[in-house]
């Protein structure tokens, strides 16, 4: 048995149980991730072998395939949150949707010579952990 986690979107409506390891840990600096999350990178989780239970709102996911690429991205049509998908026999989990913690750290920056202009040195940024006054 592997590890067991559980998910969902921003408004509540789609959830979901994950069973299985990850494999792969990604921070994607490409265009198309930048674009699909609206943020220095998309954070996904690849693997093979884990499997995907959905428990509410399966309906509710959307799936947009860029035409003659293999870039996807699924999406809750209510509120537009980032959720998992299959991509042949891979499973790719957006890491924000998870609800549990995930005990991994990345396993690399990907595509880095795409990375937006501004990102450069964000780790020595003031860092607050709420909304400074």
């Amino acid at each position: 048995m592997g590890d067991l986690h559980s998910g969902s979107c921003l408004c509540g409506q789609v959830r979901f149980r994950l069973d299985g390891a990850v494999e792969r840990f990604f921070l994607c600096h490409c265009e198309r991730c930048r674009k699909g999350s609206g943020s220095a990178h998309g954070a996904n989780l690849f693997s093979s072998t884990m499997s995907i239970t959905w428990l509410s709102g399966q309906d509710s996911v959307r799936l947009f395939n860029l035409p003659q690429t293999r870039h996807s991205r699924a999406f809750c049509e209510s509120c537009g949150s980032a959720l998992p998908w299959s991509q042949g026999r891979m499973l790719v989990v957006p890491a924000g949707c998870l609800d549990t913690a995930l005990d991994r750290v990345p396993d690399a920056h990907l595509f880095m010579a795409s990375r937006a202009h501004w990102d450069h040195d964000l780790a020595a940024l003031p860092a607050f952990a709420g909304m400074p006054a």
